[in-house]
């Protein structure tokens, strides 16, 4: 059994122009997230934030490589690309499984911002290094076993209609439309999925910031203040980029499914949001800022002493 992505084949004047709008975009993605990426590796001393940070990096990279090469080929050809049944299982399955491990992610990333503002006294005992590597793991564990569930409930129902997915990837809710049954149920593991994946990590991240907001109104320096708050402000940024999407496409009836709709809002999520995120981070993090400086100061000096060798040796 096969599925056809018809992706953007209502759009055939602007395959081209589109094709190379992703192709830029995913380009663009990938050299920034893999920048920030090894800038963190290579800083011997690196922050807890820093280290999730990195995480998330590695998260957008393996994100994009999951969606868009698929999205590519259903541009390049005219009437879309075919995927297997198997092939549409896995990439569901890794769509769902990093996205959720990036809303865990977020929540652990809340969690060092309450004890960074909160508890700073405390703050290197709390957010030890052994602590941060087993909440990058519990998240990524908790992610791929919610989204293995999921995934093997979506294919265990029939599907009777047309095999062809008005949509550029596997999603959830582009699948769960072909399938035959009329009741509500098809939507249960998806709408469980939403409240553990989506809701559990967006309640922690609430209550991250609310007892954040309580020790900020505690603090009689406006100055104090705001820069307690710019500690936050790349945080909160791509927590509201990521919910925001997210919750438009999942959260809701099967009723409601707008393919037009839901290929835009997918698009800025697989495509624009993973390119924001290193601006964002490089823009407002200092200690990034910092480190990427570095790296381009060694990169020079490496060019210089270069070609002083090159030059001696013409000499000689």
């Amino acid at each position: 059994m096969e599925f056809l992505l018809l992706g953007f084949s209502e759009l055939l004047h602007l395959r081209v122009l589109l094709f190379l709008i992703f192709l830029i975009v995913h380009l663009v993605t990938l050299a920034g997230n893999v920048m920030i990426f090894m800038a963190v590796v290579m800083e011997p001393s690196r922050p807890p934030m820093l280290f999730f940070l990195c995480q998330l990096s590695a998260i957008e990279l393996c994100y994009t490589l999951v969606i868009v090469p698929k999205a590519l080929l259903s541009l390049a050809g005219a009437e879309g690309s075919t995927i297997s049944f198997v092939g549409c299982a896995v990439q569901m399955h890794f769509f769902v499984a990093l996205g959720g491990a990036e809303c865990f992610l977020l929540a652990a990333m809340s969690y060092d911002r309450y004890v960074a503002i909160c508890q700073p006294l405390r703050y290197a005992a709390l957010m030890s290094e052994g602590l941060c590597l087993r909440l990058a793991l519990l998240c990524g564990l908790a992610a791929f076993a919610l989204a293995l569930g999921l995934t093997v409930a979506v294919f265990r129902l029939p599907f009777c209609r047309s095999c062809r997915i008005n949509h550029f990837f596997c999603d959830v809710p582009a699948v769960l439309h072909l399938a035959c049954t009329q009741s509500y149920t098809s939507e249960l593991p998806l709408l469980a999925a939403c409240m553990l994946l989506l809701l559990l990590p967006f309640l922690l991240i609430l209550a991250s910031y609310l007892c954040i907001a309580v020790a900020l109104s505690g603090i009689a320096s406006s100055v104090g203040r705001g820069k307690a708050f710019s500690t936050c402000v790349s945080h909160l940024a791509i927590t509201l980029l990521h919910y925001g999407c997210a919750t438009f496409i999942y959260i809701r009836p099967k009723s409601s499914y707008s393919p037009a709709r839901d290929k835009v809002v997918s698009l800025v999520y697989t495509n624009i949001t993973p390119l924001m995120y290193p601006l964002i981070y490089s823009l407002r993090n200092k200690e990034i800022r910092g480190i990427l400086r570095k790296m381009l100061r060694g990169k020079k000096i490496a060019q210089v002493n270069g070609d002083t060798i090159r030059v001696v040796r013409c000499v000689w």
